[in-house]
């Protein structure tokens, strides 16, 4: 697929001169969207880079995921996305989360929706319950008494593949779902809030599975020894 080239247009409006990108092609450029009053490309057309899609696999486990009673279906859709990015081999999604049947998906999964695999399940706690009945480990994104830092959990983690369970954005992951779970995983939070939206949490954390260091940190030396 052929990608958009892109050019750098600004307004010409003396007390606006807002600088935004557009289609090159396009008369998305032509005027300003922010005063409406006409505006000019200011730089040649470029397109945007992307990561080159890696061959050699993560040295982290393999990760399936499990989406608890998720809401929105722009939160499911990033994490689609992320999840075709870091390579989860399997999506379980559970009562009332959205699945790609669904057409405004699309919209934050920019096509992932039809690469990676999914099932959906309308009892989350019997899916998480026969998934740990063929030898995934259950691990929750979640706070809580349970929880630890993943960061921390993240060091040695070697095993059977993970089931990453994350839950409904207002109420958190199932009770009894929660208690099938090996270990419970947290971000540390520094601000007013405790926690931070779900996708952006699984993205963190399903790249830090899959890519986080695994080895103990170098001995550090003293040179004043």
């Amino acid at each position: 697929m052929t990608s958009s080239r892109f050019q750098v247009c600004q307004c010409e409006q003396k007390d606006c001169q807002l600088r935004f990108p557009a289609i090159e092609g396009t008369h998305s450029g032509e005027a300003c969207p922010q005063c409406g009053s006409r505006a000019i490309a200011v730089h040649r057309p470029y397109t945007a880079h992307g990561v080159q899609t890696q061959q050699k696999k993560p040295e982290g486990p393999e990760v399936e995921a499990l989406l608890d009673n998720v809401r929105s279906v722009f939160n499911v859709g990033n994490m689609m996305r992320t999840a075709d990015g870091v390579g989860i081999r399997h999506m379980h999604l559970c009562g009332i989360t959205p699945t790609p049947d669904n057409p405004r998906m699309g919209k934050t999964a920019l096509g992932a929706e039809s690469t990676v695999p999914w099932t959906r399940h309308r009892n989350g706690l019997a899916a998480a319950t026969s998934l740990k009945r063929q030898g995934l480990r259950l691990w929750a994104l979640e706070g809580g008494s349970r929880s630890e830092v993943l960061f921390q959990a993240s060091s040695d983690i070697r095993g059977s593949p993970i089931v990453l369970i994350v839950g409904s954005e207002v109420s958190g992951i199932d009770p009894e779902i929660l208690e099938q779970c090996e270990r419970v995983l947290s971000l540390p939070m520094q601000g007013l809030k405790t926690t931070l939206n779900v996708a952006v949490a699984f993205g963190i954390a399903v790249y830090v599975l899959r890519y986080g260091r695994r080895k103990e940190p170098d001995k550090v030396i003293d040179r004043w020894q």
